[in-house]
């Protein structure tokens, strides 16, 4: 006989939500065994992922801000920021997909590329070689604009511990700036490298390591990173012209050479060790141990290109630092892949190589299009998606069907990344890809200006 509830109706027992059945198979509450929390999330983040569709296009006042060159959200997720090429920064409430305010004469010229600090402050870099900083209370006004840098600027990064600013432009300068002394004339800053041919820099979110990406095809690991330190890496011999596609004496190969002197002194190697690097490595490393800031040099593997030079235009790191994601076009600019590769310590995976920090586990060949602008993708903030600029749209790439996080799908040899959900949306390339740090959101902009925000539909 059935239970029924006073009044004589029939009591119905409430099915569990998505985030109750989470929160109960956590705590092992009926649903099986006690899991990691976030483990437990898996289906329901591939079910969302898988999901997604596009939820418009984000409304402007203007078509004056030209393509839209890069996406930040603010760390809350409250503000969505559109550097565009037109000298503008547009911001938006990705909740109400609401217009804040345009910042119509940000820079001179383009801006390249949009960082936040905190909540509320957030810094801007353009073509016009300056660095300017901002604050969401009042955006009147810039907080102040720093000058360093000769030529473009095109990175920005941050280390919250030190409160140091790092960017890296065109001049082939990675320049560190003192947030903590701060005034409206600017910040006391130096030059902590220099190399040609610089393309992209990323610190690991740690901050224990610096990549640089060049577009002769190379990558540079500063291991044991201290910011305070000044170094110089033009001398080396290898980095000095780009990499044709007959050299092939470096691919694959890495170096640490510790003890980088300041910029005012020769770089620490011998002639031989230019040679071998792969044999330098061993002595050296063994002589001195783990120094700061020891360099290590690599051709990344590229599939198909083995026998030909590449540019590595994009350069992007893991939200927990477990590898590196890069997005690179050959010489000839006819073909383009994304690659991940995965941070290692011991052996090389593969005897035939010299050690190297970075293994590649998972590729995928890109669309060609729009050949001459750099497409910007991107990790979503548990690292278990990519979201890669594909043509007029967008293409959601995993390691595995199962949306599966790197750590518990590394294959033995390098497999090819899957294609989660390819959405096009847009009427122009799309250069420019981001996902929201709070909410299960992507926003994506393309060289009209358009601007469209993604969210799971079911």
């Amino acid at each position: 006989m059935s239970a029924e509830a006073p009044g004589g109706r029939r009591s119905r027992r409430r099915r569990p939500g998505v985030f109750s059945w989470v929160s109960g198979r956590s705590v092992g509450r009926g649903f099986g065994p006690s899991v990691e929390p976030g483990r437990g999330t898996y289906c329901v983040m591939t079910s969302l992922y898988g999901s997604m569709q596009s939820a418009g296009q984000l409304t402007l006042g203007s078509r004056t801000h030209g393509a839209a060159f890069n996406l930040e959200y603010s760390p809350d997720g409250s503000v969505l920021t559109v550097a565009c090429e037109q000298t503008e920064v547009l911001l938006f409430d990705p909740v109400s997909s609401k217009h804040i305010k345009t910042l119509s004469e940000a820079h001179e010229d383009c801006v390249n590329n949009i960082r936040f600090l905190d909540n509320r402050l957030f810094a801007t870099c353009s073509d016009d070689t300056t660095v300017a900083l901002w604050d969401l209370r009042n955006l009147n006004t810039k907080v102040c604009t720093l000058h360093g840098h000769t030529s473009w600027v095109k990175n920005i990064e941050y280390d919250t511990s030190t409160r140091l600013l790092v960017t890296s432009g065109f001049d082939g300068n990675v320049i560190t700036w003192d947030t903590n002394r701060c005034t409206e004339d600017g910040c006391p800053h130096k030059k902590f490298f220099h190399t040609r041919y610089l393309m992209r820099m990323r610190l690991t979110p740690d901050c224990s390591k610096m990549l640089i990406s060049t577009s002769s095809g190379y990558l540079l690991i500063l291991h044991d990173l201290d910011l305070t330190q000044s170094l110089e890496v033009s001398t080396y011999r290898s980095l000095r012209g780009k990499r044709s596609a007959s050299s092939t004496d470096l691919t694959l190969s890495s170096c640490s050479l510790p003890g980088l002197q300041s910029q005012n002194d020769q770089l620490g190697t011998s002639r031989s060790s230019e040679k071998h690097p792969s044999q330098s490595c061993a002595h050296d490393d063994k002589k001195a141990g783990s120094p700061s800031n020891s360099l290590e040099v690599l051709t990344p593997e590229i599939p198909a290109e083995r026998d030909r030079g590449n540019c590595i235009t994009s350069l992007q790191l893991h939200p927990k630092g477990w590898a590196a994601l890069i997005r690179c076009t050959s010489n000839s600019d006819d073909q383009e892949w994304t690659c991940i590769y995965e941070f290692q310590d011991g052996p090389p995976v593969r005897t035939s190589s010299p050690r190297s920090s970075l293994c590649l586990t998972h590729y995928i060949e890109e669309a060609n299009v729009g050949r001459g602008y750099i497409k910007e993708l991107c990790f979503s903030p548990d690292g278990r998606l990519i979201c890669s600029p594909f043509g007029y749209g967008i293409r959601l790439l995993g390691f595995d069907s199962c949306c599966n996080e790197l750590c518990d799908c590394l294959p033995k040899e390098a497999v090819s990344l899957q294609e989660i959900r390819t959405i096009y949306s847009h009427n122009d390339v799309v250069l420019t890809t981001k996902f929201s740090p709070t909410h299960c959101q992507l926003a994506s902009g393309c060289l009209s200006g358009q601007v469209y925000l993604y969210q799971p539909k079911f």
